[in-house]
């Protein structure tokens, strides 16, 4: 298991966050939903709340805990944005810990919600998704891939100027600063 960052854990945290959970299924196709149940536990382990045992999350959890797949976790508030990559380990259907989110769903529906199973996942990895932080990353990288062609200039390097039969040319990238 990995340490999360504090930021991370704040948004984990935060009922006003975006928390979407992916997993794929046996053909390889993506599934994706929004989960408002995912938080952090103590032992820093992340758990949800499924509502359904014959939903496509639940199958395609059961596939992931039994042939070892990854599953993500999308969290995301204004510019703060993150990825978890993580390894399914548990599924409980019984316990004071599922009890607990059984509870907490009901009081967010007045009573009239109910779950099958919490599952738990290990996570295993973080991207850092912000837009800012994958711009920064994608330039140092690569800073004339990532640049618009009508952002580049023609740069003479022989004093003949654009255009010139010489082969003293060469393109710079034209960066934005802030």
């Amino acid at each position: 298991m990995i340490d999360l960052p504090l930021e991370l854990k704040e948004l984990l945290h935060d009922a006003a966050s975006a928390k979407i959970l992916g997993t794929v299924d046996s053909e390889g196709s993506p599934h994706v939903v929004l989960r408002d149940s995912i938080r952090l536990l103590d032992d820093g382990n992340i758990a949800f709340a499924e509502e359904l045992d014959s939903s496509i999350t639940s199958k395609n959890m059961v596939r992931a805990i039994w042939f070892d797949k990854i599953v993500t976790i999308t969290l995301g508030k204004g510019e703060k944005q993150y990825q978890i990559k993580g390894r399914p380990f548990k599924c409980l259907i019984t316990g004071p810990l599922f009890t607990e989110f059984l509870l907490s769903e009901r009081e967010k529906t007045a009573g009239d919600a109910d779950i099958q199973a919490v599952w738990l996942i290990t996570p295993i990895e973080v991207v850092h998704e912000s837009r800012k932080v994958r711009k920064e990353g994608a330039m140092k990288k690569d800073p004339l891939y990532n640049v618009h062609l009508d952002r580049l200039r023609v740069v003479s390097t022989d004093g003949w100027g654009p255009g010139s039969n010489t082969g003293g040319n060469k393109v710079q990238g034209h960066q934005e600063k802030g």
